[in-house]
């Protein structure tokens, strides 16, 4: 079986961080893929409360085009084409049948949630394993000494400490830019006659 790492997430839109970081625990954890698993635009908007979501489509395209200058890098989009979102020790599973050993790849912003807001955690680091990213200023080692519960879990998750470029770049934030690009070039279009608004706006 291929040992690979399982990187869940909206990627609404992927940026280079997520490239970076996934390329970095790929050759930390000797694995020979990352396999990056969008979930539903659906589950994006209405459970995680984003204020805009990428189509599943859109959101596919983009990964694909990333992947195909990255041999490393594969998409799987049995996440997307589910009526519901699945949980991630299914997927796991589902992934594990198709003959892919792959360890659960999350950021350290993830590990609070674990306790009451995941499902078959135990599952998932007894029978994959994790690799944690560390986000933002989080201090993983200590999170995961001092709470109780991820203490217990603590032989299952590998630690990363992320590159200091990487750890505040966000997908939030490239929404926030592409926003104001739209609503900076719907004023321009208003400004200037309409058969140069592509001569304005390049």
């Amino acid at each position: 079986m291929n040992r690979s790492l399982a990187f869940f997430g909206a990627f609404n839109p992927p940026t280079s961080a997520h490239l970076s970081l996934a390329r970095f625990a790929m050759e930390r954890t000797g694995a020979e893929q990352v396999i990056f698993v969008p979930s539903r635009a659906a589950y994006i908007r209405e459970d995680q409360g984003k204020d805009f979501a990428y189509s599943d489509e859109q959101r596919l395209t983009m990964l694909h085009t990333a992947a195909a200058s990255r041999p490393w890098m594969r998409v799987y989009d049995g996440e997307i084409r589910q009526d519901e979102q699945p949980r991630t020790y299914t997927t796991l599973c589902r992934l594990r049948d198709e003959g892919l050993t792959a360890s659960l790849l999350m950021g350290s912003d993830k590990l609070p949630e674990l306790e009451k807001g995941w499902r078959h955690v135990r599952e998932i680091a007894e029978e994959f394993g994790i690799v944690c990213l560390t986000r933002g200023s989080d201090e993983c080692e200590r999170m995961i000494r001092e709470d109780p519960y991820l203490k217990t879990l603590a032989p299952y998750i590998r630690v990363l400490e992320t590159p200091e470029e990487t750890r505040n770049v966000s997908s939030t934030a490239v929404r926030q830019r592409v926003k104001q690009i739209r609503e900076a070039s719907e004023a321009i279009a208003e400004m200037v006659p309409t058969e140069i608004v592509p001569l304005v706006i390049v």
